[in-house]
């Protein structure tokens, strides 16, 4: 995540439409924190051949957001306590699709972010 910040601020990217997402590709639950996988993208209508960027889509589908604090705790606290919360809606999440982290320039300039859990349609 660092290195995109650093990244997106070096070409001078972050903006009032800019969005970054954070796409934990493993289970922490299940995987051994060395193993985790995660990626990280930002979204832009421009295209960039620098090496470092890789052109990448993020999975379409239906989301359940979330509006959390942008705080250790705060995301730390959800993430503990996302199984409870999915279960006391009535959308039926599926597991088998990455969970979305999302930080929206407006949302992160407020101190939030949101995660979009995929829903099974």
């Amino acid at each position: 995540m660092q290195d995109m910040k650093e990244w997106k601020n070096k070409n001078n990217l972050w903006h009032e439409d800019g969005v970054i997402y954070g796409i934990a590709r493993d289970n922490a639950y299940t995987t051994p924190a060395k193993e985790c996988r995660y990626d990280v993208c930002f979204v832009t209508d421009s295209a960039f051949e620098d090496g470092i960027i890789h052109l990448e889509r993020l999975p379409n589908g239906k989301y359940l957001v979330f509006e959390v604090p942008h705080t250790a705790e705060d995301v730390q606290y959800f993430w503990e306590k996302i199984t409870k919360t999915i279960t006391n809606t009535d959308q039926e999440a599926t597991f088998g699709a990455p969970i979305l982290e999302r930080y929206k320039f407006a949302l992160v300039e407020k101190g939030f972010c949101e995660f979009c859990i995929p829903l099974l349609i």
